[in-house]
């Protein structure tokens, strides 16, 4: 065998030279290196610490939504059952910021915007009101009225825009428009200062909230309480289950005391009488019950629930005329003569006159000034009338005759009741403070006294202001309702009554759950007998006096107007009640732009309606 030959050593494969790396470049890379690594550290803090709360209720919310369902809102209705405030289907749409998809907030908002008709901007604007103000899984609402064409093909779209809801609510709707508007006031949605001030009570922006009358005194009543629903969602909000659900409790229904069938026809013979401002007012004597209450001039509340609500109400608070105001029980004027009846019961109370007490009017009264006696004040009555007793003086509504009572028929005022015996009998029969009427915005009034004038005006009360106090001027002021409430004492035998204009709340199956009732707030302190004088003069105003005017064929009227002339009030008054001898009703009618004998016929067709209903 031949010897192996040895083997020979394989030379190594070898490569081309690599170029040495330069230590320029091995930094630059290390650099890129640490960079990267320092934005994924960085961005694993922001998710994780900085932004993790929010994601962790992201990511909670995209699983289970807990929904607020509104309450319908309790209906009101009229003495009879006439309905004064309805519900009527309203289409919105809503946003939910927190399911926006990044980057598509833009194309979302302008398709909600083309098939909404609501501009871009408003959309927007609703959103970045409530931004960081509420949670940003709750629905925003950013389109409101929509009409039903509208609404359903926003729906037919809803999977395609994340984030979007189209639901339906209720409208408030007042089917006699301005004609209750002074009563019922009217809703509108809840402003951001509202919200933090109701903080706590369940309400969300953009909540619908009693903002005056009856919707607003009784929004614990007809709002209800909100249910909720747990509801399982995707992504991008999209409903996927129903998990559990509290159904809302509707809002109780209110029965007020108005009769509405009078209170058009209240409203149609005060408007058909006054150039400006008006009020008129019906209320029962007994158990003070409003069953009519007009305030001129109006507005419609059905425009102020509307999405421009905020708009018109605007126009409105800049209206001179002051619509929104109710001017029977929000602002007060002087009376003049249907201030007398108080002026004749008190003197006969105090004995200072008697039925028989005569004295005369020439036309005026002239006292000497107190600190300069050669300087004469005269005080006119608005005719020369003669020899007056106290019911033909009252029927009369002579000024002379009350300057006497109230202040003697000396140059020194005194004699007569006095200023402090007036202002304590005013005030007895509720003149100068508040009904407590259960509607908002009453006004308090002034009965002026000599403290009263040292005190505000700084001044001593002369004996003129006692004279022209008398006669219903000089200081004295009050509000067509207080008015009311002191007539309606005089009436009924001298009981002051709580006016009100809720007669019970019922529950959603029909069951009453509250009775209002007669409320006395006290006794005028005048006897029987003496008012029953007052009574039989106010009866002669009527029959044969300066109210002649509010005369209703078959019904015996009692009653006192304003009269024309010097020393009366520059606007026209009308106070009574019916059958005089039987009172059942109290009315007052104010003209700011009118006169008493307008009043008075005002009052009489008034009465004439309420005489047609009974």
């Amino acid at each position: 065998m031949a010897p192996r030959a040895p083997l020979r050593p394989v030379a190594p494969f070898s490569s081309p030279p690599r170029p040495p790396v330069s230590s320029l470049a091995l930094w630059a890379l290390r650099m890129i290196v640490i960079a990267l690594m320092s934005l994924l550290v960085a961005r694993l803090v922001q998710l994780q610490v900085v932004e993790g709360a929010k994601f962790r209720q992201m990511a909670e919310t995209n699983a289970l939504r807990k929904e607020v369902i509104s309450p319908a809102r309790g209906l009101i209705y009229d003495r009879y059952g006439q309905p004064l405030a309805l519900n009527q289907p309203y289409y919105q749409v809503a946003i939910v910021p927190g399911d926006l998809p990044p980057g598509r907030e833009q194309e979302v908002v302008s398709t909600v915007s083309r098939l909404a008709g609501i501009p871009q901007e408003v959309i927007l604007a609703r959103l970045r009101e409530v931004e960081g103000r509420q949670n940003p899984f709750v629905p925003v609402v950013v389109a409101e009225g929509l009409a039903r064409e509208a609404a359903l093909a926003l729906r037919e779209l809803q999977h395609d825009l994340p984030g979007v809801q189209v639901t339906v609510s209720s409208l408030r709707y007042y089917p006699l428009g301005e004609v209750m508007a002074h009563i019922l006031g009217h809703v509108a949605p809840i402003y951001p200062e509202e919200l933090a001030q109701l903080g706590g009570q369940g309400y969300h922006l953009h909540d619908l909230l009693g903002k005056a009358g009856v919707e607003l005194v009784y929004e614990n009543v007809l709002r209800g309480q909100a249910g909720q629903r747990l509801i399982q969602v995707d992504a991008f909000g999209h409903f996927k289950d129903l998990v559990a659900a509290v159904d809302p409790v509707p809002g109780s229904s209110i029965v007020l005391t108005i009769d509405a069938t009078l209170q058009v026809q209240v409203a149609r013979a005060l408007k058909s009488s006054s150039k400006g401002v008006a009020a008129a007012a019906v209320m029962d004597v007994e158990r003070g019950e409003l069953l009519a209450l007009v305030s001129l001039p109006s507005f419609d509340p059905n425009s102020l629930v509307l999405p421009a609500g905020a708009q018109e109400a605007d126009r409105l608070l800049r209206d001179p005329h002051k619509p929104l105001l109710n001017h029977l029980l929000g602002e007060v004027f002087a009376p003049g003569s249907i201030f007398k009846p108080l002026v004749a019961a008190a003197a006969l109370q105090e004995g200072i006159i008697r039925p028989a007490t005569t004295y005369v009017s020439h036309g005026y009264i002239a006292i000497s000034h107190p600190y300069d006696p050669r300087v004469v004040q005269v005080l006119r009555d608005w005719g020369h009338l003669g020899h007056l007793d106290l019911p033909r003086a009252l029927a009369m509504a002579s000024h002379v005759y009350f300057y006497y009572v109230a202040g003697g028929d000396s140059e020194d005022g005194l004699g007569g009741l006095g200023a402090e015996r007036l202002a304590r009998y005013a005030k007895a029969f509720g003149l100068g403070s508040l009904t407590g009427i259960d509607l908002p915005g009453e006004a308090t009034g002034l009965v002026p006294d000599p403290t009263w004038k040292e005190k505000a005006l700084k001044d001593t009360w002369k004996a003129i202001d006692t004279y022209s106090l008398g006669a219903g001027n000089g200081y004295l002021r009050i509000t067509p309702l207080q008015m009311l409430v002191a007539t309606a004492a005089i009436a009924n035998g001298g009981t002051i009554l709580k006016p009100h204009v809720l007669l019970r709340v019922i529950d959603m199956q029909g069951e009453i759950v509250r009775q209002e009732g007669r409320e006395v707030l006290g006794k005028v302190p005048i006897s029987p007998e003496n008012l029953r004088i007052v009574r039989e003069a106010m009866a002669l105003a009527v029959k044969e006096g300066v109210a002649k005017e509010a005369q209703v064929p078959g019904l015996e009227v009692a009653g006192l107007a304003t009269v024309d002339g010097p020393g009366e009030v520059g606007h026209g008054w009308f106070v009574g009640f019916a059958p005089a001898h039987d009172p059942k009703v109290a009315v007052v009618v104010f003209l700011q732009e009118g006169t008493g004998r307008q009043a008075a016929q005002v009052a009489s067709q008034i009465l004439e309606a309420w005489k047609a209903g009974q």
